[in-house]
């Protein structure tokens, strides 16, 4: 399901998130709950000078802010290409907040330089 289809999540799953997160990402939070409760996500890497790559993002649900989550991306199809990260909830769903602004100013699904960092382990 594309961002643009997304449904905003109940109130009993959105309030639990609500006191770790400020501002604008508390509008956003909703829309990211319903993102993290259907477990994956589809987008491209913007690689600048260069195409774009596909990538898959799989993770597992859970209820609680403070469970971890692990995600796992997988670009262009390749089980070679796939690298994995566990994150608190919290800290996940922030960064599918991050997602979904971005796809409200850009409409390209991609994820925070901050994410790819943390994901490639040089943070």
């Amino acid at each position: 399901m594309s961002i643009e289809k997304l449904q905003p999540a109940e109130k009993a799953a959105v309030g639990v998130y609500m006191p770790y997160y400020q501002g604008a990402k508390r509008n956003a939070l909703p829309l990211a709950i319903s993102l993290y409760q259907q477990g994956s996500l589809e987008g491209n890497r913007r690689i600048e000078g260069g195409e774009s790559i596909p990538f898959v993002a799989t993770w597992f649900v859970s209820k609680l802010p403070s469970e971890p989550t692990r995600c796992r991306l997988q670009f262009d199809g390749n089980a070679e290409l796939s690298y994995e990260v566990t994150l608190a909830n919290s800290e996940f769903i922030n960064y599918l907040i991050e997602v979904i602004l971005n796809f409200k100013r850009t409409r390209l699904t991609d994820f925070s330089q901050t994410f790819y960092r943390k994901l490639l382990r040089d943070e």
